[in-house]
């Protein structure tokens, strides 16, 4: 019969869906491998975590610090820096992760929490200066700390741009959205988004003005100068280059907009494979859901080797 301590695990990404699942894995006290980039993380921009309860406001960073201390005092736990190049099934079953460099570490399970990558709009000058301060994905992550300002939001949908012209107004009482011209239900969004005190803006982004990073206009490519101070614009996504690379050697099934497909346990299509945090949830990335996401993952592989033990 099999110990569950000799089913290593290898978490990539040390977000707050790989930590977590990392802290209860060496709370169930498997053998854990965490693997994360050297390079600055995706919420580097961020100036807090906000949502959840006893780390509201601290900074992506020094939560992750406090998260390493807190796993290094597990003696089955190890913590690696190093980019991942490829995760790949073994011949004799499981998975061989391969790392930079040419060392490459097995593992029983994987868990894919690397989070994904934002796109942004590099025509759009001032964008990177403002974004995670006075540009933000999400009212909910930083409306908090932009209330009160005159905001407007980009959408490439009517229909969004109508709800969004006036769905801030728990933020600021002064909001409109920028919708391109040609995008078709433009001019009927514009009705209905000024019947409820709003507005929809026909136009397409070219410049931000800002005193180092704080908005407070924004410039349309036919001259127009909107007068805001903070602009919600949600990028679109794409996977880290590893994932992508998965999805094609494993035969990773995803869905329609390339977020890798999960069950209920966080497991992908191929069995021992989990997935968990950003890089499997467009709608659902916030500090918590990824978390519970890791934590779920984490239950799952614990569950599947006390399995293991009991029938090997």
């Amino acid at each position: 019969m099999s110990s569950i301590n000799d089913q290593a695990t290898v978490i990539v990404g040390a977000g707050p869906a790989g930590l977590t699942a990392a802290l209860v894995l060496a709370r169930y006290r498997h053998r854990v491998v965490v693997v994360d980039s050297p390079r600055a993380p995706r919420n580097d921009a961020s100036q807090g975590v906000h949502g959840h309860i006893g780390l509201d406001g601290v900074p992506p960073a020094e939560i992750r610090a406090r998260a390493w201390r807190e796993l290094s005092r597990y003696p089955t736990v190890q913590l690696r820096e190093a980019d991942v190049d490829a995760v790949r099934a073994a011949d004799e079953g499981g998975f061989r992760v391969e790392l930079d460099g040419g060392e490459a570490v097995e593992a029983a399970t994987v868990v894919l929490a690397t989070g994904v990558v934002d796109v942004h709009p590099t025509h759009v000058e001032g964008f990177a200066e403002c974004w995670g301060r006075t540009v933000i994905h999400c009212p909910f992550c930083h409306g908090e700390e932009n209330a009160g300002r005159r905001w407007a939001t980009v959408s490439d949908s009517a229909d969004l741009a109508a709800l969004s012209a006036v769905a801030f107004r728990p933020w600021s009482h002064d909001t409109i959205a920028i919708c391109d011209a040609s995008t078709p239900g433009v001019d009927e969004a514009r009705t209905a988004a000024r019947s409820r005190g709003g507005d929809v803006v026909a136009g397409t982004v070219r410049r931000l003005h800002h005193r180092q990073g704080s908005l407070y206009a924004v410039e349309l490519a036919d001259g127009q100068v909107l007068e805001r101070e903070t602009l919600v614009w949600t990028p679109p996504q794409r996977q880290q280059p590893l994932v992508t690379r998965a999805v094609d050697e494993l035969k990773l099934t995803v869905d329609d907009g390339g977020f890798l497909s999960v069950d209920e346990a966080r497991c992908t299509n191929v069995p021992g494979l989990y997935a968990a945090g950003d890089v499997s949830a467009r709608w659902k990335q916030s500090f918590t859901a990824s978390a519970a996401a890791g934590a779920t993952a984490a239950d799952a592989i614990h569950a599947a080797a006390v399995l293991g033990a009991v029938h090997g």
